[in-house]
């Protein structure tokens, strides 16, 4: 099996037939790259059903989540699907094999303390204080994703206005309110910021110390890194502030309809999680002081 062809091509058809995200196609591709390596040494139609039952079951004892594994899943079918088009099997191994089942998802939620902790805890004249400061600002104070953060640019800041341009997954714009507090940390950063490494750079608004652009990773190493400086001990990410803020907004009694659009969700399902969340810390608060509790 010429396990690099394939895997290229495999790249191909995920990035340019399916018009899948970057991170999804590399997601994809890993899976599907270390699913490979077991069966290098054969044939890709001698693949079998039991095969592919074994690997899932081997991930599984592995400790692989649920999620995970449901992820891999759908790399699986999606690549032998992609062979079968291609005439290189006549048939998909996965069919009939079951997606693993998932409960509701429940992200990590920080309380309004636990951010103002957070945000207090940067130290503005620390080398990248500002810079800091204003993007953790921004991952709450606008609901971004790690990606959109990370792709920011500083013409799409309209101060006056009070809002924030925002081009989505699939290239998808949206227009996010900007606050005061935001605003403020922003401006605060950009009198104060490094030049950038080359004309290329020059609008990306968060440049690391190189005048590049802040990658995704190291937003998340800095959120890690500043919770932790800030004495919060819940496993968090960029993803985390995202999260806290639309809750946040839905505890205070802002419209579904309008948190869905400013967090760029397709479907309003997706938001309504956020309203799960909250009769989830609702529910533990009354079972925390029920008279017919145990213990």
């Amino acid at each position: 099996m010429d396990k690099e062809r394939i895997i290229r091509d495999y790249r191909y058809y995920l990035t340019l037939e399916r018009r899948m995200s970057p991170n999804t196609v590399a997601s994809y591709v890993s899976d599907m790259d270390a699913f490979l390596e077991q069966w290098k040494d054969r044939r890709l139609e001698g693949i079998s059903r039991e095969d592919i039952l074994s690997y899932l079951s081997e991930v599984a004892e592995k400790g692989l989540s649920k999620r995970s594994q449901a992820r891999l899943m759908s790399a699986l079918r999606s690549f032998f699907k992609w062979t079968v088009m291609e005439g290189d099997r006549k048939t998909n191994p996965c069919d009939g094999i079951e997606t693993p089942k998932l409960g509701r998802y429940l992200p990590a939620v920080l309380s309004v303390d636990e951010v103002n902790t957070i945000l207090e805890s940067v130290d503005p004249h620390a080398r990248n204080g500002l810079r800091d400061r204003a993007l953790l600002e921004t991952l709450y104070g606008c609901g971004l994703r790690v990606s959109e953060a990370a792709s920011l640019k500083i013409s799409d800041l309209f101060f006056e206005e009070g809002f924030v341009r925002i081009i989505g997954k699939g290239n998808k714009q949206r227009i996010v309110p900007m606050g005061e507090v935001a605003a403020e940390a922003i401006r605060s950063y950009l009198d104060n910021r490094d030049p950038a490494a080359a004309p290329e750079f020059e609008d990306f608004l968060f440049l690391n110390r190189f005048g590049k652009p802040l990658s995704r990773i190291a937003i998340f190493n800095l959120v890690k890194q500043q919770a932790l400086a800030a004495g919060i001990r819940k496993e968090i990410s960029p993803h985390t502030f995202r999260h806290s803020f639309a809750t946040h907004l839905i505890e205070n009694g802002a419209d579904l309809r309008t948190v869905q659009e400013m967090l760029g969700h397709e479907s309003i399902l997706t938001t309504e999680i956020y309203t799960h969340i909250e009769k989830s810390v609702w529910q533990n608060d009354i079972l925390s002081h029920h008279p017919r509790k145990k213990g």
